[in-house]
């Protein structure tokens, strides 16, 4: 696999990132972790419009599914020691390109968070990373997941409803990780924390509660699935422990997952994790932030594989995407200050 750099853009601290189809089109949305901006663009890299200059503190960007520029984004979540402010907002287009910014819940230490969709309603999930502090640095206070049935039509925000909400779990430190997935068109998510790793299910029912089952025992910091080596069971690729140094991947066997393989380098304070599928193979990208700050391409073919596609970018975050029938990469590159648009070339073997 090949990155080729196709634009870049300077963004100090960016973070957040997701897609966003925005006047019928697709476009891509950068959001920075401290105060500064966040920014649109169309999928060629080029800079469509500046959403907000401040406050920043984006930890997650989370699109509205079928309205037109709409998304949900954290702000003022600039740190685990500073972070008691964090709260969601809904930003919706003006006519004129401006936005509309409107806060719709004040939650402290909101980190990951989304919309997962059932046949009986959408839901907000948020993932707090923890719940307090005595003094900085201090994880003794859990965090936790919690969930709000959303009301169909969004005129809710402007009559200012407040949100009440339901937890879900409890008692999860350094509760970081996130993934959502999708199976027979109902969704749920994954979360990963010093606990372990727990998959969570919205109700079945629109009484009916929620499930949460632990699928692995061990300290996880970020979690991504996909079926590498075509069993039809999706591995679970691990990032751990909490912003540690150590990439994992388990295979599901006799109803558990069992770890297959562990990357035998030290990657410190590993970050950027995304899983899929490129021309039909299964791959994961993964970059850290701390050491020489890679970007490095997982696969299989009979054993796993390992490439070092970049070095020294310090990706938080990245995002796949295709354009014209071809693979792009967008990272946000924190440790160089740099929104970064790559195009993906995945070498196929010669016959």
């Amino acid at each position: 696999m090949k990155l080729t750099l196709e634009h870049s853009h300077p963004l100090e601290k960016c973070y957040a990132l997701t897609s966003l189809q925005y006047q019928g089109r697709d476009h891509l949305v950068v959001a920075a972790e401290k105060h500064n901006q966040c920014l649109l663009f169309d999928t060629l890299g080029n800079l469509v419009s500046t959403i907000w200059e401040g406050p920043g503190g984006t930890m997650s960007l989370v699109p509205i599914p079928g309205k037109d520029g709409w998304f949900l984004a954290t702000q003022e979540m600039y740190s685990p020691n500073d972070s008691e402010q964090a709260k969601i907002v809904l930003v919706r287009p003006g006519d004129t390109g401006n936005w509309t910014i409107t806060t719709i819940a004040e939650i402290p230490f909101a980190h990951r968070f989304d919309i997962l969709r059932t046949t009986h309603g959408d839901y907000l999930v948020i993932c707090t990373i923890k719940s307090g502090h005595d003094h900085k640095d201090d994880w003794s206070h859990p965090g936790k997941v919690l969930s709000y049935k959303l009301p169909e039509d969004w005129a809710w925000v402007d009559e200012k409803s407040p949100i009440s909400f339901t937890v879900i779990a409890d008692g999860l430190y350094h509760n970081h990780g996130y993934w959502k997935g999708e199976k027979d068109g109902e969704e749920s998510c994954v979360v990963g924390s010093d606990n372990g790793v727990f998959k969570v299910e919205p109700p079945l029912s629109p009484n009916g509660s929620w499930t949460v089952t632990q699928l692995l025992d061990e300290p996880t910091s970020d979690i991504a699935f996909v079926d590498f080596d075509g069993d039809g069971k999706d591995e679970m690729i691990t990032l751990s422990p909490f912003h540690g140094d150590t990439i994992k991947i388990y295979s599901f066997k006799d109803k558990q997952y069992r770890l297959c393989y562990t990357y035998p380098h030290s990657v410190p304070f590993v970050h950027s994790l995304w899983a899929g599928h490129l021309d039909g193979k299964p791959y994961a990208i993964i970059g850290h932030r701390q050491g020489d700050r890679d970007m490095l391409a997982f696969s299989y073919d009979g054993g796993y594989q390992v490439e070092t596609l970049l070095t020294d970018v310090g990706s938080t975050n990245i995002l796949q995407y295709d354009r014209e029938g071809k693979h792009y990469l967008l990272s946000a590159n924190r440790e160089v200050n740099t929104i970064a648009f790559y195009r993906i070339e995945v070498q196929h073997e010669s016959v």
